[in-house]
């Protein structure tokens, strides 16, 4: 699977990224105050016209959220707590200190809140930490119409794209995603947005971003074939790449220009036209420059892979993670397992390709049904393999605030609820190279914390109606008063 984005981002040049940056920051604010005022400030509520003055093609925009709050320290009442690492919740009346943005105390039973503190009692709720989803692509979303999907994507300006990007962003945070992975965007907007949110400009979870996928020409990276004199065929920059020197070259590129991880297309994709879905599209030499350089530069690899015989190359090549693994055999599973290479299954992506599947280009049907017959199988291999498995949706692919499904699909598919809501928190904290600083309820640890309606461990739907969400000590979903 992939985004709408990486098959036609080919589009605009790469010097409209800092336009991009400009209406993050507008968006925003109209001057950039310091980090810790602007987390306190929301997105300001633009002016909207009349819904008959808008062009066809143009969703008026939702009114604006509650605005996020920040105090010098909170205590967090709740029923009970999963604090990310264990098969059972500790119950009975909990309560987790924060201040000054980390967690100072995490425990139960009688307690009395520090002077000065605000207490946020959340009830008959479950405090876990934030979530986190190892595979998303903020900067897009798409539609029931994959035809004019296309057509928007070619004929959005970055800025435009940068301004649904700041709202998808602040759905994923109010669906309690405090951190996510952004696996491969155009004109830089992944690395735009996350420098706005960092800066407080804009409103979303912290981002570990991909900057352009790498691939293959013709791959799953490159933009659907569109004449060239129509739509200009990408290059090294725009990460794709024929031979280890160019491919080594396109890591460089994507670190240059603010890549916090490196996302490699191994395999074909189910939503691209002009590759087969589990076909190799990279050799063992331009796989083992693209890990060798990113390992080098410090940053860790994702790649896409459908297919088993590209999974297994990448794998001896040495990513870090492998996405989707449609077509995974036992023996590719357990390769896995050895090396410590985690499994992001994305069950949400054909989820939501499914019911539409008669709408989309006929290729793209064929492969959609293709991997669709082989997910479940996999997905039960995998359970009993014993590979780590990570929590990841390819959000954009689904509608961006509904990621919360993958645990309900998890669960369906056979994992217990506990081990899902560790693949949200300290399985994809490991895996992003962030478990010192986030990913489960502890001394020390930033204060991302979320809390949903009851026991997740019995009914894990609780994840979906998120009714408290708090990233970096500062509340941006909160009940409402009783």
């Amino acid at each position: 699977m992939s985004s709408p984005r990486i098959r036609a981002r080919r589009a605009s040049l790469r010097v409209a990224a800092l336009a991009a940056v400009a209406v993050f920051a507008t968006a925003g604010c109209a001057s950039s105050p310091p980090p810790a005022a602007a987390a306190a400030n929301d997105l300001p509520s633009p002016d909207t016209p009349p819904a008959a003055a808008l062009p066809a093609n143009v969703t008026p925009p939702p009114a604006a959220p509650p605005a996020p709050v920040t105090a010098a320290s909170y205590v967090l009442r709740a029923a009970r707590y999963f604090d990310g690492t264990s098969d059972s919740v500790v119950d009975g009346g909990v309560h987790v200190v924060v201040a000054g943005g980390k967690i100072v105390e995490v425990g139960k039973g009688s307690f009395t809140p520090p002077p000065g503190a605000v207490v946020v009692d959340l009830g008959d709720a479950t405090l876990l930490p934030g979530f986190i989803d190892a595979h998303t692509h903020v900067t897009s979303e798409s539609s029931d119409d994959w035809y004019k999907d296309e057509v928007q994507e070619l004929l959005r300006f970055p800025a435009e794209k940068a301004l649904y990007s700041a709202s998808y962003a602040r759905k994923l945070l109010d669906a309690g995603f405090t951190t996510i992975r952004d696996l491969g965007s155009s004109d830089h907007l992944d690395v735009s947005l996350r420098n706005a949110i960092s800066a407080g400009v804009a409103i979303g979870p912290r981002i570990l971003a991909a900057n352009h996928a790498i691939g293959a020409t013709g791959g799953h990276a490159d933009s659907d074939p569109f004449p060239p004199d129509v739509v200009r065929p990408a290059g090294v920059v725009e990460g794709i790449c024929n031979g280890a020197d160019q491919c080594r070259a396109a890591v460089r590129y994507q670190v240059k220009y603010g890549a916090d991880v490196i996302k490699v297309m191994s395999s074909g994709g189910v939503l691209s036209l002009a590759d087969a879905v589990d076909t190799p599209q990279l050799t063992p030499e331009e796989l083992h420059a693209i890990v060798d350089e990113a390992h080098r530069l410090g940053k860790k690899v994702a790649t896409h892979c459908h297919g088993d015989t590209a999974a297994k190359a990448a794998i001896t090549a040495g990513v870090d993670s492998v996405e989707h693994g449609s077509f995974l055999k036992p023996d590719t599973l357990a390769l896995m397992k050895s090396k410590h290479v985690v499994l992001i299954p994305t069950l949400l992506a054909l989820d939501t390709v499914l019911p539409k599947v008669a709408k989309l280009p006929p290729a793209i049907q064929v492969k959609a049904q293709q991997a669709s017959q082989s997910v479940a199988r996999m997905f039960k291999d995998a359970l009993k393999s014993g590979v780590t498995i990570g929590f990841g949706t390819d959000s954009a692919v689904s509608p961006h605030g509904i990621n919360a499904r993958e645990f309900v699909l998890l669960t369906e598919h056979g994992m217990t609820p506990a081990r899902a809501l560790r693949a949200a928190t300290s399985v994809d904290a490991e895996l992003l190279g962030i478990a010192a600083e986030t990913g489960t309820l502890q001394k020390g640890k930033l204060a991302d914390i979320v809390a949903v309606p009851g026991n997740p461990l019995r009914d894990i739907h609780g994840t979906e109606h998120v009714m408290f969400v708090m990233r970096a000590g500062t509340i941006y979903k909160q009940p409402a008063p009783r």
